[in-house]
């Protein structure tokens, strides 16, 4: 996915699920009482907090990471161009340059300052607790074009909004993970998005009004994250901490309540070592059909809805928000981006390098975007950029495109240059890709599933 640290997952990966894989039954499951049952449950709810934990620990408590951002409550910005040589994450991007940042509020909350932008310019700050709720943004979509201060604040915070303050955000955990994306226009635009960047703040809120600091908040003995062991039995302690700082939601106090008869218990020390082996084996058993339910639900997605949102967009949907963060954690709310592609053609056929394409817009049809949208094409199963002649990877919106006289869109898609090369996206000469179409602000005809992505088309 096109995040700052390597991860083989894909951003907005394609699909959505279905009403029936919804969790209301686990509140009447008559075999709740069953240790593989719960721990089944257990590692579907837990899956995306242990995953956001992961990427807290490279870029928020590991100083040797290189995707290490500095620590808590400071930006991290990133405004360099990906090209093919580039092979550290999957599926990068040069739409949004991201800027990383992950704020304790155990002590106080934190303001961010956003500038004024320009109409044509796009930027984004999205929040997201440690649930993996996106939980508020702020942003042109969100909040306008306007400058502004807007207070972020822990789930315990009952102090009085300082004058200038825009909009107080309130998070259901202690810890927030904060991506920025500012909209890049192509190369020579790199030099206003890093002032822009430069333009985004982040304060206490002490030292926003003046006034003295507040006793800071105890340290934290975090676990060290091993992505080898920490989704066996070891997923159990992670959660454990994990949830000291997540105070329990009242929709969430049965599940809870059930959770806590196999260890899950804020705060509490779990040692698998100690488990009867009975119960062992019971909970290893849980957390394989765990994965097994992941991995197949992992497999019929289509499209990023119901995928990614706030606690009441997903109501309850525990397997979507564990799906969303297999196939593209962080990915944004519908409201605010929308992903979809494709890896088949008009046949059927997986798209495949020397052949030639196109991908045909309709008059009226373009992808419905109030701020742009882009298509970028990625080689499988690496899902990198494709080295070519032009160093070209992606088309967009923001291109000088060439439209059809019926006022369409005709996008070719090959290895060898066609006569008209403006609506020309290089293939590889060979082997399988992908494609990934992103709209930044999709129409509500996106919403509701009215739009969808033309099939790819063969042409030779």
């Amino acid at each position: 996915m096109n995040l700052i640290f390597s991860r083989r997952r894909v951003l907005g990966g394609m699909g959505v699920l279905g009403a029936s894989l919804m969790f209301p039954q686990w509140l009447l499951a008559a075999d709740s009482d069953d240790p593989r049952v719960i721990a089944q449950q257990a590692w579907i709810y837990a899956y995306p907090m242990l995953m956001h934990y992961q990427t807290m620990e490279k870029q928020a408590l590991n100083p040797a990471a290189p995707e290490y951002v500095g620590g808590f409550n400071r930006f991290r910005h990133y405004s360099e161009l990906f090209t093919p040589n580039n092979r550290d994450i999957v599926t990068p991007n040069n739409d949004t340059p991201y800027s990383w940042a992950w704020l304790d509020l155990r002590s106080e909350p934190q303001v961010l300052s956003v500038p004024a932008v320009p109409a044509d310019r796009y930027y984004v700050m999205q929040l997201v607790d440690q649930y993996t709720h996106n939980f508020a943004y702020v942003g042109v979509l969100s909040t306008g074009r306007d400058a502004g201060n807007y207070l972020i604040a822990g789930p315990g915070w009952e102090g009085e909004v300082p004058d200038g303050v825009k909009a107080v955000l309130r998070s259901e955990t202690e810890i927030v993970m904060l991506l920025g994306r500012t909209g890049l226009k192509n190369a020579a635009d790199l030099p206003a998005v890093r002032a822009l960047q430069r333009e985004y703040g982040l304060r206490s809120l002490h030292e926003y009004t003046g006034s003295p600091a507040p006793v800071a908040a105890p340290a934290i003995a975090w676990q060290p994250w091993d992505s080898k062991t920490g989704l066996g039995l070891e997923f159990i302690p992670a959660l454990n901490q994990i949830l000291s700082l997540c105070p329990t939601q009242p929709s969430e106090q049965v599940l809870r309540e059930r959770f806590a008869r196999i260890g899950i218990v804020p705060g509490q020390a779990f040692d698998p070592a100690t488990l009867p082996e009975a119960t062992r084996q019971a909970l290893l058993a849980g957390i394989q059909d765990a994965q097994l339910q992941l991995q197949t639900a992992v497999s019929q997605v289509r499209t990023t809805l119901g995928l990614f949102g706030t606690r009441q967009a997903l109501n309850g949907n525990y397997l979507n928000r564990a799906v969303a963060a297999s196939v593209g954690i962080y990915g944004n709310s519908v409201e605010e981006a929308f992903y979809t592609g494709a890896r088949l053609d008009s046949q059927g056929q997986p798209l495949q390098g020397g052949r030639s394409y196109r991908l045909h817009f309709a008059p009226g049809q373009l992808p419905p975007a109030s701020e742009f949208w882009s298509l970028t094409l990625y080689d499988l199963p690496d899902r990198q950029l494709v080295a070519n002649t032009i160093n070209r990877y992606c088309l967009s919106s923001r291109d000088q495109l060439q439209k059809d006289a019926d006022g369409g869109l005709t996008l070719i898609l090959q290895d060898t240059a066609p006569p008209e090369q403006n609506n020309w996206l290089p293939t590889p000469a060979s082997g399988a890709f992908t494609l990934i179409l992103r709209l930044y602000g999709p129409g509500q005809q996106v919403v509701d599933q009215r739009w969808k992505m033309p099939v790819v088309e063969v042409l030779s």
